[in-house]
């Protein structure tokens, strides 16, 4: 089965955050585009064209509904606006045989963020983070369920949620 774009997630932690803080959930994540590029040596030669590999080049787009007061997008804001690095995950909710999440690890800088507000919609964020390097490929251990399920809520029974008063 192909896999669904909601299954991806990216997130985020300031390069000076405490040794042992979890990452943070940028809110409302719309959409992720992790991009790598790879340039090519390509010259001409007297007996034909000589192409190898060149250096290489990654970035990750990300587009959010903005909430004001959110830890990941604030992270996110504060290492535009200090210019440092900030390290981020992509990763695959679902649990591989491991039982654990495929992810892919970076440090980046923060190239743009946008703002976009219309008139008859929420808020946009949209950023690029440019990746130091190349990102890692490993593996990390099941997210806290309260990620998994940022949008979702449990089930309650009338009694859970107080009695209904008529007016």
């Amino acid at each position: 089965m192909p896999q669904r774009g909601k299954d991806i997630i990216y997130l985020v932690q300031p390069i000076n955050a405490t040794v042992g803080s979890d990452a943070l959930l940028p809110a409302f994540q719309t959409e992720g585009t992790w991009n790598r590029e790879k340039e090519l040596i390509d010259e001409q030669t007297k007996s034909g064209r000589a192409v190898a590999p060149g250096s290489k080049s990654e970035n990750i787009d990300l587009t959010l509904f903005f909430e004001n007061g959110d830890a990941g997008q604030n992270a996110i804001d504060d290492s535009y606006d200090n210019d440092q690095d900030i390290k981020v995950w992509r990763v695959n909710t679902k649990l591989n045989a491991n039982g654990k999440h495929e992810a892919r690890f970076s440090y980046a800088v923060i190239e743009s963020i946008e703002m976009s507000e219309p008139t008859d919609g929420f808020v946009e964020m949209s950023t690029t983070l440019q990746i130091q390097n190349v990102s890692q490929k490993g593996e990390i251990d099941p997210l806290p369920s309260e990620v998994l399920e940022m949008a979702q809520y449990d089930f309650e029974t009338p009694d859970e949620t107080g009695k209904p008063t008529t007016p």
